[in-house]
């Protein structure tokens, strides 16, 4: 089988490496890949969306990966254009893909069919979303578009908001775009994955992540520090709970839309008082929640995807490791504000054989070595038959990784955790 997974980062690593534990070891590609992936993946020789199909249906590729949600909305749709040329695509269509790359069309989308969301108000300029807000704080801003993880605001105060207006309207950071004001929940988070198959889905162990940038959830937000998985996550009363009031309705919208749906696709959820509500929709993967969780699957995800893509839903291809898996991130200097490149990385030979080390922004030395290349630099991945050994084991296997003016969390696994 031949398998091109589209993405770079951090996440892409981690599925190219789940895809090459498959039994049937499939040959893998990567676009537009990283030095790191590339260890593992061919390059795709191509140069945007329209010649990497060509590219894929020249060399006969079984199977298309997508990684990046960037490309299932570019142009006419990464998905789309794979149906075209007759390559099946474990990813949705673009149509379908609005429900990550507009978060308006989502809460359009959850409200018609009933799925419990925070009410929102869409806001078209700042002095709209500043009657949306009305006084009213802590309140959730959140740019309508893409924004790679950095879209969302919780605003404890005017200053805040006007901060995050500004950066929106004034200062154009996300490119052009409207707001929701929406408000604010309450409760701990979790992250719920189902691999969707039209009417069918299978949900895969479920996340916490961490995005604040330092300990305690202090500091500015980021694309995530860290993320702790395991099936003892969620009780299965409350996994019940989630799949009968969320996922379940989620499908049966799709279908009555006529939005296919074959991929991954992410439930960012608030466990409120009132019961579990979305916050967001990813159509793939999150990121570095895909870190955590992909060391938990077992079996063939290679042909779980494949068969996925065709149509074909077979559950008994995967299983999932019942411990827990704890992935931290190491974030370079000055990160989420900017990202300084060039510090070379320090100890990557060091780290035991049991964790698993995931590239999201490095870069290969001429000499073979490595240098940081991007804000999130790496996620450090250790396992455990309980919370607490994964976290230790993580962090043991972190601590043996540095550069200059790295970023680390220590209380990832820990925090929001009664013990």
């Amino acid at each position: 089988m031949k398998i091109v997974v589209v993405g770079k980062g951090g996440r892409e690593h981690a599925l190219v490496r789940a895809l090459a534990e498959s039994p049937g070891a499939p040959e893998l590609f990567c676009f537009p890949g990283s030095d790191a992936i590339f260890e593992i993946a061919k390059p795709v020789a191509a140069k945007g969306l329209e010649n990497l199909i060509t590219w894929m249906r020249e060399n006969a590729i079984d199977l298309c990966v997508a990684g990046e949600e960037s490309y299932l909305v570019k142009g006419e749709g990464l998905a789309n254009l794979c149906e075209k040329a007759g390559i099946p695509c474990w990813g949705p269509h673009l149509q379908s893909a609005h429900l990550e790359a507009s978060k308006e069309f989502a809460k359009a989308f959850m409200e018609r069919h009933g799925i419990p969301t925070a009410a929102a108000t869409a806001t078209a300029s700042i002095e709209e979303a500043r009657t949306a807000i009305a006084g009213k704080y802590p309140t959730v801003l959140k740019f309508d578009g893409l924004a790679a993880g950095k879209g969302v605001a919780v605003c404890l105060d005017e200053a805040a908001a006007e901060s995050f207006l500004s950066e929106v309207f004034v200062q154009r950071r996300f490119g052009d775009g409207r707001v929701l004001v929406e408000d604010f929940l309450t409760g701990p988070e979790v992250s719920i994955f189902a691999a969707i198959v039209d009417d069918r889905y299978v949900i895969f162990t479920p996340a916490r992540d961490y995005k604040r940038i330092g300990e305690g959830d202090a500091g500015a937000n980021t694309g995530g520090m860290g993320a702790v998985a395991s099936r003892r996550l969620v009780s299965a009363e409350l996994m019940a709970t989630i799949e009968k009031t969320v996922v379940a309705p989620t499908v049966a919208g799709l279908r009555k839309d006529e939005l296919p749906y074959r991929g991954f696709l992410y439930f960012g959820l608030m466990l409120t008082p009132n019961g579990p509500k979305v916050i967001e929709y990813n159509c793939r993967f999150g990121d570095p929640e895909c870190q955590a969780v992909m060391p938990l699957v077992r079996g063939d995800l290679a042909n779980f995807c494949l068969l996925g893509a065709q149509g074909k839903l077979d559950p008994r291809l995967i299983s999932f490791d019942e411990g827990w898996s704890v992935c931290v991130v190491l974030a370079s200097a000055g990160y989420p504000e900017i990202s300084r490149n060039g510090d070379v990385i320090r100890g990557l030979d060091q780290t035991p054989a049991s964790a698993r080390v995931y590239h999201a922004g490095t870069r290969r030395k001429g000499d073979g070595t490595w240098e940081t290349h991007g804000g999130r630099v790496l996620a450090v991945v250790s396992g455990g038959p309980s919370r607490h050994e994964a976290v230790a084991a993580a962090q043991e296997a972190a601590s043996k990784i540095s550069f200059d003016g790295m970023q680390r969390r220590r209380d990832i696994g820990i925090l929001n955790f009664d013990s």
